[in-house]
């Protein structure tokens, strides 16, 4: 697999801080550490849930390429290649990413999984996995961070993360990267987006 991993991997740090910023469709101004040296303690106890109520909308990139529903009314902004839509704490990251190559759970562990880690702050790899969707076979990493400090309080969110990779010849490399708060009940709202994937 060829593709920016420290890019991808530096998108992932402003994703998990994206919830605690002012909601826009604008990029967020950059993020600032507290003023104390130390670094904050994750909050325990983050907002979370995803409504059952919730309504998907279908998004698709400038240029196409594939579709996905995406929950309405979450602010929507742009991160370099990446678009992503936010709601407190909860986020999901949407990007193409040029690859000549499927990616594997190997190249994922590889080369995927460093650069994250090195980007992120307390991070906890869970599982790297093959999963099965209705757009067909993508490449599943779970792990768990801390998101960027809030930047009225200081304080971090321990979150949740599934990063989807699906791959299609001459299309490259969709990445789909979901968050939200640790212990949050969001199971069958990222099923709703993950199984909403079609490449077009």
């Amino acid at each position: 697999m060829r593709r920016p991993f420290a890019a991808a991997a530096a998108g992932l740090v402003l994703v998990a801080g994206a919830g605690a910023a002012a909601c826009s469709s604008a990029a967020s101004p950059p993020q600032h550490a507290p003023s104390s040296t130390a670094p904050a303690p994750a909050d325990s106890n983050p907002p979370g849930d995803i409504p059952d109520t919730q309504v998907y909308v279908p998004w698709s990139p400038p240029g196409g390429g594939f579709t996905v529903k995406v929950p309405e009314g979450w602010a929507r902004t742009a991160q370099g290649p990446a678009t992503v839509f936010t709601d407190k704490f909860n986020s999901v990251r949407v990007e193409r990413v040029h690859a000549t190559t499927a990616p594997t759970v190997n190249s994922v562990r590889a080369k995927d999984i460093p650069a994250i880690r090195a980007a992120s702050t307390h991070f906890s790899l869970v599982k790297v996995v093959d999963v099965q969707r209705r757009a067909g076979r993508a490449v599943l990493a779970e792990y768990r961070v801390d998101s960027a400090p809030n930047q009225v309080t200081g304080k971090r969110v321990a979150l949740d993360v599934q990063r989807y990779v699906f791959y299609k010849p001459h299309k490259g490399e969709a990445v789909l990267t979901l968050s939200g708060g640790v212990g949050a009940d969001n199971v069958d709202p990222w099923r709703t987006v993950t199984d909403s994937f079609r490449w077009s």
